[in-house]
This record gives structure tokens, C-alpha cells and sequence, in this order.
């Protein structure tokens, strides 16, 4: 790893999380300590105008990652979002990375990777234990539920005055993307993070019931949640279009959920990013804005 000027690469640099990684490291470092790990080059035509670098990094082609981690010294691996093969394009990209030398790789994982209860856990604990194994130093980035993950439901929630779900009376420590994205930047432009795991979740948890509540009051319109079995809540997000392996994913989230699978107390994000996270309130507040 360099003495100084550490190069950073972020990973699904194009995508909505990667984009916010990036801005959060241009006010921490030199733009030509940066770059964006894409797919498609076109995509970050902007970041490359801002003196990022740009490279071709793609999860199925382990054969452009060799060349994309060259003289990289801390890597930020943002989880693949194709589920059920996360484990083997993770695996591609750890492998490469040790091969070029990286000196640190951080993974977004999630809460409790090893113990939680939500099945989406799964490929995000076998890829903990693989970068673990691989003598590569890391840091795990256990993050919470995105705020914004409710976001489609607020529009079908003020127009029939109800929110469905699984999730019980589980409380959810949910923040923004931006909050976890400013985590990653502070740790990849921080030294001395091998062997940490950040359990990283909003402030303020709430239950879904809660989320209700709020969106009622700030709207002026009456919003409740109806609770539901999970079979119930997979067979209603079928109804309405979702496909089965997505409705099913939410579902088992959501009994997750009331098992405790989304909650931390710990305030580590907070701590790490130095300020308070984004309050239910001040995400439903600006969503209702638009």
C-alpha cells in the first residue's frame, strides 16, 4: 500500500449508492485519488469531467478486474444486487484484488450479517467469510435499510390510507443512502480500518406503524398500517405486478423484521460520519415535497 496518496476504487460506481460514495470522497480527497468502477464507462462521462479516474470493472468478467485493481490501495466491493449470484461475483472480485495487492478491501454487507434473521443475509455472510479467508485486510460495512427503500410507498399509501407489510411491531434502524455512502468515504479515506465491522443504522428506529403515522401527520391524510402474514404480503406484491423472487425477498425481510433483523441501537453511523442520520421525518418530509 502507497506511504501516502492512497488510490480509492469504488465499485457500481454508476449505481445510486456508488454515485454517493464518490461525492462524499471529493470533499475528503484529491479527485485523482478516486475512481469509478463501472461497467459502462459512459455512464460517469460527468465524474470522469471532474478528474475521477474510470475503469472497467464488471462483477461477470473476472477477466477486466486484474487490470482495473493495478496500483489500487483500498477497494470498496458495494454488494452486487443480483441475488443468488452475489457469492460468485464477490468471490471474482476478492481473488482479483489480492492478485493486484489491494491493501484494504470494505464490503457493504448487512446488520448482523452472521446472525441475522432475514434470508437476504445469506450470500452477505458467506462473502464476510471469504474476504475474511482470504488474508486480504477489510472492513465490513454492515448497513441498514435504506429510508428510500419505502419510498414507492408512500404514493399507494396516501391513495387507499394504508401501508402493507410483514414487519410487526419490528423496529427498523433505517437512514438515508447518503448517511451509509458518507460512512464509506469517511472509512476509505481514514487509515487503520483493517479489522473493523461497523453495525451502521439510523438514529431513530421505528416501526412500521410509526412510518404510518408520520406520513399521516405530514400529510394530513389518514394512513395506517395493516400488518400480515408473510405468505399474505408475498401473494399481495404478486397481485400488484412485483415479480415472485422480489415479492419473496421483501416478505422474508419484512418477518426479518419483526424478529429484530433491522434494528442496532449502537449509533456507530452517527459516530462515524460525525452528525446526526436523516430522521424518518426529514425523508418523508422531502419525498412529499418531491
Amino acid at each position: 500500500m502507497s506511504a501516502t496518496e492512497p488510490v480509492i476504487l469504488v465499485t457500481g460506481a454508476s449505481g445510486q449508492l456508488g454515485r454517493l460514495v464518490i461525492a462524499a470522497l471529493l470533499d475528503k480527497v484529491a479527485s485523482s485519488r478516486i475512481v469509478a468502477g463501472v461497467r459502462d464507462p459512459g455512464k460517469v462521462a460527468d465524474l470522469a469531467a471532474k478528474g475521477v479516474g474510470v475503469r472497467v470493472v464488471d462483477y461477470d468478467r473476472p477477466e477486466t478486474l486484474a487490470a482495473a485493481f493495478a496500483g489500487v490501495d483500498r477497494l470498496l466491493l458495494i454488494s452486487s444486487n443480483e441475488l443468488g449470484r452475489r457469492m460468485p461475483q464477490h468471490k471474482a472480485t476478492i481473488d482479483a484484488a489480492k492478485a493486484a495487492g489491494v491493501g484494504l478491501i470494505a464490503y457493504t454487507s448487512i446488520l448482523g450479517a452472521a446472525t441475522s434473521p432475514l434470508p437476504l443475509a445469506a450470500e452477505h455472510a458467506e462473502t464476510e467469510a471469504y474476504l475474511a479467508a482470504s488474508g486480504v485486510p477489510h472492513v465490513f460495512l454492515r448497513n441498514g435499510w435504506y429510508i428510500e427503500n419505502y419510498a414507492g410507498s408512500i404514493a399507494p399509501a396516501l391513495e387507499h390510507g394504508a401501508v402493507l407489510g410483514a414487519s410487526g411491531d419490528g423496529r427498523i434502524s433505517a437512514a438515508a443512502r447518503a448517511d451509509y455512502a458518507e460512512a464509506a468515504a469517511v472509512v476509505l479515506a481514514s487509515d487503520d480500518q483493517a479489522g473493523k465491522i461497523y453495525e451502521l443504522g439510523g438514529d431513530e428506529a421505528f416501526t412500521m406503524a410509526e412510518w404510518a403515522a408520520t406520513l399521516a401527520d405530514l400529510s394530513g391524510k389518514p394512513v395506517v398500517f395493516k400488518n400480515l402474514p408473510e405468505a399474505d404480503y408475498k401473494g399481495f406484491l404478486v397481485s400488484v405486478g412485483l415479480p415472485e423472487g422480489f415479492a419473496d425477498l421483501l416478505a422474508t425481510s419484512d418477518t426479518g423484521a419483526s424478529k429484530g433483523g433491522l434494528y442496532d441501537g449502537g449509533k456507530a453511523l452517527s459516530t462515524l460520519i460525525g452528525r446526526p442520520t436523516t430522521s424518518l421525518r426529514a425523508s418523508l418530509a422531502a419525498a412529499l415535497k418531491g
